[in-house]
């Protein structure tokens, strides 16, 4: 059924409510017109029908059937300013005649943004004498609540300031559903345009610019085979701007209404778009995805079964190669019985973004932030404020990896149509701050682009907290890394000696500059070293620290992968202290590394182990920083 045809079987069950009373005219004309008003309006002729419940008015201007009809047409009619005039007509003639009117009136006035007016008709709602429908005191008292919140947030603005992306990107058509690599250095974005191929019919594509020195490139399009002579929109993109997952509906290949489709990039081509198939995809709607840092969770919205409500935020896991998990929704306290979409997970993987009508807001879809507790459930989501919301609806809002700037589709300047925008997030809306790494993976020794496995390791918890692969044609890479935790990095290729790399943010406010480092991988050769970054000791002591277990669990795999390898361990250190005091130190901390492996199962004649003190420093002793670096655990090639 139409929803036009829904639109009519409502106005008629209004129309048997009130006709099922005595005809409130003892006009003949106002009568006839009317019937013939009603006749033209169960034809979806609302222009017919106004016109003959407008001649019944003005033959009987107290002729309350009329009024309420006339309300009810221009509702349908999507006129909403001349339904409430209609309402506020058949009202003044007698409140009491169908009490629901003032919910409805209510209602408009709440969707045009007239908060104390509607507050105070939901109000009189509830306190005319008779009896009332249970769900329409349910709606009026939601009703309030909502009115009560609105006036509250317009009396406490939060800072908004949206600035257009600007003509490189914007133009004279519809741009929308923004979507940015971490580095926001890639932005694609979904354009309605005309097709000239399709006899001048609206066609949505994407559309990708890449920032330079000097702002954003002019957009272009994205080509075959991300487009199609299908519409494509709502796209996501992975953190390294490499993985994509996007909307497509009807088409030949789909499982329901819309289906989610991925495209993944190597070098500077991506892959035929495939669908993501059962049970990702459903005989229902799946659509709006958003893709977590690593490109391995996969949020989107669904008005599949299960749910809390109409269309729910749902999110599935990758599973192994190109196989994904059943989804499962996300819990009532983020979906309601409404409507929640447009989801954004925030690189920090803690904070979500999405647009909803359930939970209570300024009208039809509004932004909110939901955040994970201590226990990693999520906390109720707290609406982000006006005027970032308004009685108009607002989705579609992703934030860079710092947390301080928003993106965002809009038709603020409405002569230019829907364009993106930015604006700088309000504090209490910020996700984690959250950093990066990028760079290039090389072979050290013939310099030739290399894919490799990217391991974030959170060192406390031992839990992987990122994994990904540089680009195997071009080796580049980029890791999203989260503040306030130690993180071990390691990047790993078989054949070569590990990578590894710490970052220690516990505590402290990481910097949202980027990371910028190539990182060579030494083939595995004799004589060849690596430090281990991650080995950590208590102070002046050889005690190894409980952190040290997931470098050591590492090193402890990389030898079983390659069990003909024999390694000798050194320690070095700065130059505190007495030279003898130092190689004393250096060689019991490299003798507790090789107990350690010897005690994972690793044959003791792999290994040796020999201090060298401070005599072998890779950086000056003049900064705490160099005496950080000259600290250290290396790893050295002795056989194969």
């Amino acid at each position: 059924m139409t929803k036009n045809g829904c639109l009519v079987i409502a106005g008629l069950l209004l129309i048997v409510s009130i006709s099922a009373q005595q005809p409130a005219s003892k006009s003949k004309k106002a009568i006839d017109a009317y019937n013939r008003g009603l006749q033209q309006y169960t034809t979806n002729d609302y222009a017919g029908a106004v016109k003959y419940l407008q001649e019944a008015i003005k033959e009987d201007s107290v002729f309350i059937h009329a009024w309420l009809v006339l309300a009810e047409v221009y509702e349908d009619w999507k006129q909403p300013l001349f339904a409430m005039n209609a309402y506020r007509g058949a009202l003044k003639i007698n409140p009491s005649f169908y009490p629901y009117a003032l919910v409805k009136l209510a209602n408009l006035e709440f969707s045009e943004g007239l908060y104390k007016e509607a507050k105070a008709h939901y109000e009189q709602f509830l306190n005319i004498p008779g009896e009332k429908n249970e769900k329409h005191i349910e709606k009026s008292k939601d009703g309030i609540a909502r009115c009560d919140f609105s006036i509250y947030a317009k009396a406490h603005p939060v800072d908004f300031k949206p600035v257009s992306l600007g003509a490189a990107v914007n133009t004279v058509e519809d741009e929308y559903w923004p979507s940015i690599s971490a580095d926001e250095q890639t932005l694609v974005v979904t354009r309605l345009s005309k097709n000239e191929i399709n006899s001048g019919k609206k066609h949505e594509d994407f559309y990708i610019s890449h920032w330079t020195n000097d702002g954003w490139e002019p957009i272009q399009n994205a080509g075959f085979p991300l487009n199609s002579p299908d519409n494509e929109g709502a796209q996501t993109l992975s953190a390294d701007g490499r993985t994509m997952v996007f909307t497509g509906c009807n088409r030949a290949d789909g499982k329901g209404r819309c289906d989610l489709y991925i495209s993944r990039k190597e070098g500077d081509y991506w892959s035929l778009p495939k669908n993501m198939d059962y049970p990702v995809n459903s005989h229902y709607t799946e659509t709006q995805p958003s893709l977590s840092a690593d490109g391995n969770t996969l949020y989107f919205a669904s008005d599949r079964p299960g749910g809390q409500g109409q269309v729910d935020i749902w999110l599935t896991r990758q599973i192994g190669n190109n196989q994904w998990s059943v989804p499962v929704n996300i819990g009532d306290v983020v979906n309601t019985k409404g409507n929640e979409m447009s989801p954004f997970i925030h690189p920090d993987g803690q904070t979500l973004y999405l647009a909803s009508d359930g939970h209570i807001g300024l009208g039809g879809y509004d932004l909110f932030v939901c955040r994970k507790d201590s226990t990693g459930n999520w906390m109720k989501p707290r609406n982000l404020g006006y005027p970032i919301n308004t009685h108009k609806d607002e989705y579609g809002l992703i934030v860079n990896p710092s947390g301080t700037r928003a993106y965002f589709a809009s038709d603020i300047q409405a002569e230019n149509g829907r364009d993106i925008y930015y604006f700088n997030l309000p504090e209490q809306a910020k996700p984690n701050l959250v950093s990066y790494m990028k760079g290039v993976v090389f072979d050290a020794k013939t310099n030739k682009r290399l894919r490799a496995a990217f391991e974030l390791i959170d060192l406390n918890t031992r839990e992987l907290a990122n994994k990904s692969n540089s680009d195997s044609i071009t080796g580049e890479f980029l890791i999203c890394i989260p503040a306030n935790r130690n993180y071990m990095l390691n990047v790993s290729k078989k054949g070569y000696l590990f990578y590894s790399e710490n970052f220690s943010f516990a505590g402290i406010y990481l910097s949202d500059k980027p990371f910028l480092k190539d990182i060579p991988l030494s083939p595995i050769e004799i004589g060849k070293t690596a430090i281990l970054r991650n080995i950590f000791y208590e102070t002046d002591s050889y005690a190894l620290k409980e952190e040290s277990r997931v470098e050591l669990d590492r090193l402890v795999r990389f030898l079983k992968e390659n069990p003909d390898i024999k390694i000798e361990i050194s320690g070095h250190t700065d130059n505190t202290g007495s030279a003898e005091y130092n190689m004393k130190l250096s060689e019991n901390r490299s003798r507790t590394v090789a107990e350690y492996l010897i005690q994972s199962s690793i044959d003791k004649e792999r290994i040796t182990y020999k201090g060298y003190g401070l005599s072998m420093p890779v950086a000056v002793n003049d900064t705490e920083e160099g005496r950080a670096q000259n600290r250290r655990t290396e790893i050295k090639i002795t056989g194969n």
